[in-house]
């Protein structure tokens, strides 16, 4: 076989073939290039009846003869496609018959297959270096088909290209030299007469040159390479070596034996393995191939006289104004997706025509742009053709009709968006869901048009887009004023419709505004960094301002309730447009509605006024519609303790409202408001009280004017908490920061907080009067209670004599919690517990010399502790134990206490003072003692005794020690020890060991002790006391536990004397005159007393230690006896 480089004095006839179809393929091309467009503006997608007539022929055409496999998405049936045609064109089924009919008798189009080989990879390696020279040859074979496709053969063959097609319908690609893997990307057009007998044939070569034998071995780099050698000198010089093929049934008919088998598809594209023709070496690589099925010589009328492109531009208009037509009849948006039947017509019109992906882009960038002016479909479909167009861009590819078509339609569109978005308010309104992403789409879309290269180098005049957008919404927002102020002009003229008319002016701006910044700022400022809120404020509050300010000057002389009213919205309205704008920093200049409350200024008295006036008369309907009932369980107010908060809620809201700022003035607004809310609160608490009379009047039952003053302390209390909230609800802090450079300093707190120190002070006054009436009610029973107590016999017991009592509370107590809040039911709770107290300590002292009344009146008062307390709910501990409570408690202990328990007390007192006693200023003793447990002895040891008192006249005492165990009814069989007497010593060392035989029971309980009574020994009249010192038995080693004799340790006293004023329990026992015992302890203890009483001590007295003190008092054990 000859070869192109066995002959290279001549193209091979394929090749000179392959290179006439390329250029004809180029001619071909350039030749379906549109016409220019006549119209500067876009043309209507409307068609006359012959140009729809000649589309509609072209449309039917390009059904009739389809070819290959349609794609998955497409629609199979042509009657389908059919039908969908005489709808989108509607055509009458008669006339669409006869079209049909003159269709089918056109001649049939030249069909061609469109094949480009793109690359192979993995082939076989033939030279001796181990890669191929591999070329292609490629054909249709017509009439003999192999059934089933590739693989193809029933019998496999080398080459299927040359025996089966004629030479001179061979094709054949470029060689690529030394490569397994080559790239040709060459596009053949294949003719072929009926597809359903064609077949593609593809045989894959290597190339074989001559060469010598030293130039192989040169190339030898393996065995592998020298069996080719070998092998190659066996073959025909010059003979090419076979890689493979590829065949291919254009239509497949289905059969039992291939049943997978499938027609190419009009786009074809992929890799298809080579067939090996042995099983030698069945892998041998892949070739990419693309197929497509195209038309030469359409016989219709539109394919004779039009472009290609242009015919496509027009059907693909027609196809989508049908589909955009279609959704709109069912009340729905077209998405900008074709339906199947849409789809599948114009991708076979532009495979059938062989449109290239530029041209198709283009036709859909100008069909799509053109129909959005018209019709209404998403901005988003444009953003794949300009997507397209831009990758694909050329400015030579396009004849300069086509130039100016494209930028007509770049023009046209760009004035278009803008025009939309001038209208933005009313084209994209928020009351439709999709209408940012509808605006933000076709922002996108001029952003991307106007990014690209062929909109720069066609339209090289237009501004940046930024600017036009800018200059287009501020010019829009201008119109939208004018439109929204003729909409709000009053039919009736005058200063009250005219102020109406201008409050919903402003009010819509308001609401505009706020659109603004919520939404639509975010849209232009993401996709063009333009700031529209700010555009929008800066326009608008300009034009109210021009409005408001000569609204103001008119109405200012005459400003009725009406007018002052209307005025005041219009402040509020003004006031929160003003806040929207800008801080003052972020400003570029001064404000056209800066300082607008001054425009306003001669209307503040009126409105004052008015809100008194509205507050007043809410108050006096409230008060005469109250019944005085609870609302419920919980509120325990009526309804015109509601009414009023409301009412009062209303007035800070106004304050609020006003917020003037000028700081002098917003003080002196604020003194009214507070004067205003202060006397309304008086007046409220005379009508309610006035109400409660005219109810209680028509009662006769005392329980409900009960419950009627309930409610009313209840509301009372609703008022001062809802009064207490004035300083927060008025912003009183933030005005005295904003006035402290103004007033001067405590003004603010003179003036306000004095005002309202004077309404809570009234309120208070109002409370407690309501309070007490309610206690004084409950207080005569309480005491006729208390009373009864004292009367009851004697063998009742102290719980059942109080039972009355805690029952009588009970229930007036549970009465109140249930009509009363908690304030002022705790107040009630004071008051009954102080005049409780009085009562029990009025009876407690009637009865100091009854245990069993004071018996009863202690547990009284214990229980009324408990039911006061009520586990938490009533008054707290520190109310409960006052100074009265405490001392009561103390008392009733004492006068319920038997008499040996009040003398057990009274030790404990005498215990206590000497533990706390540390000055030795009447001298002191030093003992040791313990107790032996197994001899129930209770050994005690008289050391000395030190810093006495000089009794005598002498300057010196004789003292002794007497030593007895108290009390005397716990140790009544144990006389009392006395010491040696010593004389004139101060400081006397006794040294003496004394024994008590007394069980430890005794020892262990409270007041038990060794009193150590010091005396001075008189001859011709009574022994003086020295003083008295008290050692607790419970402190005495050996009690608790067993104690070595020389582990005992010396205890120091210091002496004390009895309370000079007389001590409460002496004063108790001596009330109790048929007490015998109680006598005898009380007549020594005065006894006591009085001598204490004689020889009280003198202040600086200096005492000196005897001449053996130091001997006397040792730290260690001392000899029982000292010589």
């Amino acid at each position: 076989m000859a070869t192109l480089f066995s002959q290279p004095q001549r193209r091979p006839p394929l090749l000179r073939q392959a290179i006439k179809i390329r250029r004809r393929r180029v001619r071909d091309a350039q030749d379906a290039l549109p016409h220019r467009a006549q119209e500067m503006e876009p043309p209507s997608h409307h068609l006359s009846p012959e140009e729809r007539a000649l589309l509609y022929e072209e449309a039917l055409y390009t059904v009739l003869y389809r070819l290959g496999q349609p794609e998955p998405t497409h629609v199979g049936e042509s009657s389908e496609l059919l039908r969908y045609l005489q709808e989108a064109f509607r055509m009458e089924p008669k006339v669409h018959q006869q079209l049909l009919q003159q269709v089918r008798e056109l001649e049939k189009p030249i069909f061609c297959l469109k094949a480009t080989v793109k690359q192979a990879k993995g082939i076989l390696g033939k030279d001796v270096s181990g890669f191929s020279d591999p070329y292609c040859l490629l054909g249709i074979e017509q009439g003999v088909g192999v059934p089933g496709g590739s693989p193809g053969l029933q019998r496999r063959q080398k080459a299927v290209v040359r025996p089966a097609i004629p030479e001179e319908q061979i094709h054949r690609t470029q060689v690529v030299t030394q490569t397994l893997n080559p790239v040709w990307d060459e596009t053949f057009i294949l003719e072929f007469e009926d597809i359903s007998n064609a077949s593609f044939h593809l045989d894959m070569w290597d190339m074989d040159t001559m060469e010598s034998v030293r130039q192989k071995l040169g190339e030898l780099t393996d065995l592998h390479g020298l069996r080719r050698i070998f092998k190659e000198a066996r073959k025909d010089k010059g003979q090419d070596d076979f890689l493979g093929n590829v065949v291919l049934r254009l239509q497949v008919r289905a059969s039992p034996a291939c049943l997978a088998c499938q027609d190419l598809r009009c786009r074809e594209d992929q890799w298809y393995p080579l067939e090996p023709c042995t099983e030698t070496h069945p892998d041998r690589g892949q070739c990419h191939l693309q197929f497509q099925f195209i038309h030469k010589r359409r016989a219709t009328a539109a394919s004779r006289s039009q472009p290609s492109y242009t015919v496509h531009l027009r059907l693909l208009q027609q196809l989508v104004s049908h589909e955009v037509t279609q959704h709109q009849a069912g009340s729905t948006s077209w998405d900008g997706l074709l339906s199947p039947q849409a789809a599948t017509i114009l991708f076979l019109h532009s495979t059938q025509k062989d449109l290239s992906d530029f041209h198709r882009s283009m036709a859909q960038w100008l069909a799509y742009s053109r129909l959005y002016q018209s019709l209404e479909f998403p901005s988003s479909c444009l953003l794949y053709p300009i997507t397209s167009i831009e990758y694909q861009w050329i400015q030579g590819r396009l004849k300069a009709e086509q130039l100016e078509e494209l930028a007509t339609s770049f023009s046209s569109l760009l004035a278009y968006g803008l025009s939309l978005i001038r209208r933005f308010r009313s084209v994209f309104p928020l009351s439709v869901s999709d209408s940012p992403a509808r605006l933000q789409s076709l922002l996108r879309v001029l952003v991307q048009m106007c990014k690209m290269k062929a909109f720069g180098e066609l339209c090289p005049e237009s501004g940046p887009l930024p600017r036009l957008v800018t200059e287009a919404l501020r010019t829009g927002t201008t119109e939208w004023f004018h439109l929204k102020q003729q909409h709000h002009q009053p039919m009736v003229q005058g200063m009250l419709e005219a102020g109406k008319a201008l409050l919903s002016l402003v009010q819509d701006i308001i609401g505009d505004l706020h659109q603004c910044q919520r939404t639509w700022n975010k849209i232009f400022h993401n996709v063009l960094k333009i700031d529209l809120f700010s555009m929008a404020f800066l326009e608008l509050q300009w034009l109210v301002a021009k409005r408001v300010q000569d609204h103001t000057a008119v109405v200012s002389g005459a400003v009725t309730p009406e007018i002052g009213e209307s005025l005041f919205q219009l402040y509020v309205s003004l006031k929160e447009l003003y806040q929207l704008g800008p801080v003052p920093s972020e400003r570029d200049g001064v404000l056209a509605l800066e300082g607008f409350h001054h425009w306003f200024q001669p209307a503040i008295p009126s409105w004052l006024q008015k809100t008194y006036s509205v507050a007043l008369a809410r108050v006096q309907r409230a008060v005469q519609m109250d019944e005085l009932v609870p609302l419920g369980e919980l509120t325990k107010h009526s309804t015109s303790a509601v009414d009023l908060s409301t009412c009062f809620a209303q007035i800070s809201h106004t304050a609020q409202q006003l917020d003037w700022p000028d700081p002098e003035e917003a003080f002196m607004i604020t003194v009214k408001f507070v004067e205003d809310t202060c006397r309304l609160a008086l007046v409220y608490c005379s009508l309610i009280k006035a109400r409660a009379r005219e109810l209680s009047a028509c009662q006769k039952d005392q329980g409900q004017a009960a419950n009627m003053l309930c409610v009313v302390v209840n509301d009372m209390e609703q008022l001062r908490l809802v009064i207490g909230k004035l300083p927060t609800q008025l912003a009183w802090e933030a005005l005295e920061q904003r006035v402290g450079a103004v007033l001067e300093q405590g003004q603010l707190q003179n003036t306000l907080h004095a005002q309202l120190q004077g309404a809570l002070a009234g309120l208070g006054h109002e409370i407690r009067t309501g309070v007490r009436t309610l206690a004084e009610q409950l207080e005569v029973g309480i005491a006729k209670h208390i009373q009864k107590l004292v009367g009851i016999k004697e063998s009742v017991l102290p719980e059942d004599a109080i039972l009355p009592l805690m029952k009588f509370l009970e229930v007036k107590l549970c009465y109140m919690n249930t009509n009363l809040v908690q304030e002022n039911f705790s107040s009630l709770l004071t008051l009954l517990w102080t005049h409780t107290l009085t009562v029990l300590a009025e009876v407690a002292a009637s009865q100091r010399s009854c245990p069993l009344a004071s018996s009863r009146l202690k547990i009284a008062l214990q229980n009324l502790e408990i039911c006061f307390y009520a586990e938490g709910c009533g008054l707290p501990p520190e109310a409960l134990h006052t100074a009265t409570f405490q001392a009561l408690q103390r008392d009733l202990e004492l006068q319920a206490a038997s008499s040996r328990e009040l003398i057990q007390k009274y030790f404990c007192s005498r215990i206590q003072q000497q533990a706390e006693t540390t000055s030795e200023e009447l001298g002191a003793v030093t003992v040791k003692a313990s107790y032996c447990a197994s001899q129930q002895k209770l050994h005690v040891e008289l050391l000395s005794a030190s810093s006495l008192l000089p009794l005598d006249s002498n300057g010196s005492s004789d003292p002794f020690v007497q030593l007895t165990l108290e009390p005397r009814h716990e140790f009544p069989e144990l006389a009392p020890r006395e010491t040696q007497k010593h004389k004139k010593d101060l400081h006397p060392l006794f040294d003496e060991t004394f024994e008590f035989l007394v069980p430890a029971e005794p020892c262990q309980k409270d007041g038990a002790c060794l009193l150590l009574t010091v005396l001075d020994h008189d001859t011709l009249r009574a022994d003086d006391l020295e003083g008295e010192a008290f050692l607790p038995l419970r402190s005495v080693p050996g009690l608790t536990g067993a104690v070595e004799p020389g582990d005992v340790p010396q205890t120091r006293l210091p002496l004390t004397y009895p309370a000079p004023n007389g001590d409460p329990i002496l004063q108790l026992l001596e009330s109790r005159k048929g007490d015998r015992e109680a006598q005898v302890f009380v007549r020594l203890r005065r006894q006591r007393a009085k001598q204490a009483s004689q020889h009280a001590p003198r202040p600086g007295r200096q005492q000196g230690l005897g001449p053996c003190e130091a001997c006397v008092v040792p730290t260690t054990a001392q000899p029982s006896r000292l010589a």
